[in-house]
Protein backbone atom coordinates (compact mmCIF):
# COMPACT_ATOMS: atom_id res chain seq x y z
CA UNK A 1 0.00 0.00 0.00
CA UNK A 2 1.08 2.71 -1.08
CA UNK A 3 1.31 6.44 1.05
CA UNK A 4 -1.71 7.73 -0.40
CA UNK A 5 -3.70 5.08 -0.11
CA UNK A 6 -2.23 5.02 3.24
CA UNK A 7 -3.53 8.61 4.01
CA UNK A 8 -7.18 7.55 2.30
CA UNK A 9 -7.50 5.09 4.53
CA UNK A 10 -7.02 7.06 7.85
CA UNK A 11 -8.89 10.06 6.46
CA UNK A 12 -11.93 7.95 5.62
CA UNK A 13 -11.64 5.85 9.68
CA UNK A 14 -10.70 9.20 11.10
CA UNK A 15 -14.01 10.67 8.95
CA UNK A 16 -15.83 7.54 9.60
CA UNK A 17 -15.21 8.07 14.09
CA UNK A 18 -15.93 12.05 14.02
CA UNK A 19 -19.44 10.61 12.17
CA UNK A 20 -20.06 8.30 14.77
CA UNK A 21 -19.88 10.75 17.49
CA UNK A 22 -21.72 13.11 16.04
CA UNK A 23 -24.69 11.26 14.89
CA UNK A 24 -24.51 9.36 18.71
CA UNK A 25 -26.97 11.82 20.10
CA UNK A 26 -30.17 11.80 18.57
CA UNK A 27 -31.14 15.46 19.13
CA UNK A 28 -28.18 16.55 17.16
CA UNK A 29 -28.55 13.29 14.09
CA UNK A 30 -31.67 15.64 13.83
CA UNK A 31 -30.41 19.25 14.09
CA UNK A 32 -28.14 18.27 11.25
CA UNK A 33 -30.78 15.95 8.57
CA UNK A 34 -33.04 19.41 9.66
CA UNK A 35 -30.49 21.57 8.62
CA UNK A 36 -29.26 19.11 5.87
CA UNK A 37 -33.08 19.25 4.77
CA UNK A 38 -33.16 23.39 4.49
CA UNK A 39 -30.02 23.63 2.59
CA UNK A 40 -31.21 21.21 -0.05
CA UNK A 41 -34.95 23.57 0.09
CA UNK A 42 -32.43 26.32 -0.37
CA UNK A 43 -31.17 25.37 -3.30
CA UNK A 44 -33.86 24.29 -5.45
CA UNK A 45 -35.58 27.49 -4.47
CA UNK A 46 -32.52 29.26 -5.92
CA UNK A 47 -32.48 27.02 -8.87
CA UNK A 48 -36.64 27.87 -9.60
CA UNK A 49 -35.52 31.38 -8.98
CA UNK A 50 -32.85 31.26 -11.26
CA UNK A 51 -34.69 29.35 -14.06
CA UNK A 52 -37.55 32.42 -13.54
CA UNK A 53 -34.90 35.27 -13.92
CA UNK A 54 -33.48 33.82 -17.10
CA UNK A 55 -36.97 33.70 -18.06
CA UNK A 56 -38.21 37.58 -17.48
CA UNK A 57 -35.21 38.15 -19.41
CA UNK A 58 -35.83 36.22 -22.23
CA UNK A 59 -32.61 33.94 -21.93
CA UNK A 60 -32.92 30.28 -22.11
CA UNK A 61 -32.50 28.70 -19.37
CA UNK A 62 -30.42 25.59 -18.00
CA UNK A 63 -32.41 22.65 -18.46
CA UNK A 64 -33.31 24.00 -22.17
CA UNK A 65 -29.37 23.76 -22.69
CA UNK A 66 -29.47 20.27 -21.44
CA UNK A 67 -32.04 19.14 -23.62
CA UNK A 68 -30.33 20.65 -26.67
CA UNK A 69 -27.07 19.30 -25.79
CA UNK A 70 -28.56 15.68 -25.46
CA UNK A 71 -30.09 16.18 -29.08
CA UNK A 72 -26.54 17.28 -29.68
CA UNK A 73 -25.06 14.44 -28.18
CA UNK A 74 -28.14 11.76 -30.40
CA UNK A 75 -27.13 13.70 -33.25
CA UNK A 76 -23.65 13.04 -33.04
CA UNK A 77 -23.82 9.36 -32.31
CA UNK A 78 -26.26 8.94 -35.82
CA UNK A 79 -23.59 10.65 -37.38
CA UNK A 80 -20.60 8.53 -36.59
CA UNK A 81 -23.21 5.32 -37.15
CA UNK A 82 -23.92 6.65 -40.84
CA UNK A 83 -20.15 7.61 -41.38
CA UNK A 84 -19.52 4.07 -40.71
CA UNK A 85 -21.83 2.69 -42.92
CA UNK A 86 -20.62 5.01 -45.46
CA UNK A 87 -16.89 3.20 -44.88
CA UNK A 88 -18.42 -0.56 -45.38
CA UNK A 89 -19.92 0.42 -48.90
CA UNK A 90 -18.04 -0.87 -51.77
Amino acid sequence: MGIRDGLKKQALEVSGKAMEKLMADEKRAMAIANAIGKVQRGKQALDRGQEELMKAFHFAPRSDFKAVGKQLSGLKRRLRELDEKLDDLP
